[in-house]
């Protein structure tokens, strides 16, 4: 199998992985599980996996004391990004929620744009149009609201906090830490700061039964671990870029959940939604590309005078 290859197949699964939060989460909520003690189970058992993982590996702990502020703030992003997310799932469809949330990559183009003054190109535009397009798309039907909108802008705060993640690991000097290490102090502090939220609110509930401990432990492996691993395998053998376009079977992932195992309404105009919401990603994705291919095009059709 070639490297290529075994870099699409690793995309796939991160994306395919990613998206089965709803299936492992769905189940706790309809047993009354609050989303701070699922998140708490899953971020503990993932902070978990990671270590044993590191161990097995012989990799070392220690990080520089400097960094833990920083961690902290990732943290602090993370922690908003999964919390809202499941507020989400609470108001409104997963597969729709998951989608809007999928808007992130927009985020982090605007961001850039206005914290670091980031040149940004016409098809950036037209990719945050389309995508606006495609929330409004997925929260109106005959012109009046069928999504909460409390619902959608919590879940695109959900977006908000993933984008800035990514950015304040971008634009910090935690990029050059090894990404397990810095996936595993992530979770721990995550983990220390919904213990904290629910010790003070004295809201953690008891797993309910077997199978609920069973789903905490598949959330905390599949979508939280595996997706981790197999992204950074995904982005040595193809790059960031492709890995980035196999992403949009996240929502994919979680709307055929939805509709399939939790019997959740599929319309034309989520589809349609949905569809605006993926092209609008796979352009600010190839913005570059596509700007430098317009380029070339102008170029060979333009008038050369001798």
């Amino acid at each position: 199998m070639n490297s290529k290859l075994k870099g699409f197949i690793y995309g796939i699964i991160t994306s395919v992985t990613f998206g089965l939060i709803p299936l492992f989460t769905l189940p706790l909520m309809q047993k009354g599980m609050c989303s701070d003690s699922i998140l708490l189970y899953r971020f503990t058992a993932a902070t978990a996996a990671l270590g044993i993982m590191l161990l097995i590996r012989k990799e070392s702990f220690r990080i520089p004391l400097r960094d833990v502020p920083l961690i902290l703030i990732l943290s602090l992003f993370y922690t908003a990004s999964s919390l809202f997310l499941l507020y989400g799932y609470e108001v409104m469809g997963a597969g729709v929620a998951t989608t809007i949330h999928f808007t992130y990559p927009i985020f982090v183009t605007m961001l850039m744009l206005m914290l670091f003054r980031e040149k940004t190109t016409l098809t950036v535009w037209i990719a945050v149009l389309l995508a606006v397009a495609g929330v409004a798309r997925l929260s109106l039907r005959g012109g009046e609201l069928t999504l909460d909108p409390a619902g959608v802008a919590v879940v695109l705060l959900s977006a908000v906090g993933y984008a800035s993640y990514i950015i304040a690991v971008n634009k910090s000097r935690l990029r050059e830490m090894h990404s397990r290490k810095l996936a595993f102090y992530v979770f721990l502090f995550t983990t220390l700061i919904f213990a904290v939220k629910t010790g003070w609110q004295e809201s953690l509930q008891p797993l309910p039964d077997a199978v609920s401990a069973v789903n905490i432990v598949l959330l905390a492996v599949a979508p939280t671990v595996i997706s981790n691993i197999t992204l950074l395998l995904a982005v040595r053998h193809i790059g960031g870029t492709l890995t980035s376009i196999l992403g949009a079977l996240e929502p994919v992932t979680a709307v055929c959940i939805g509709a399939l195992v939790f019997g959740e309404a599929f319309t034309a105009g989520e589809a349609t939604g949905i569809l605006l919401i993926l092209i609008a990603v796979v352009l600010i994705i190839l913005s570059r590309s596509i700007q430098g291919r317009l380029a070339l095009l102008l170029k060979r059709i333009r008038p050369r005078h001798i």
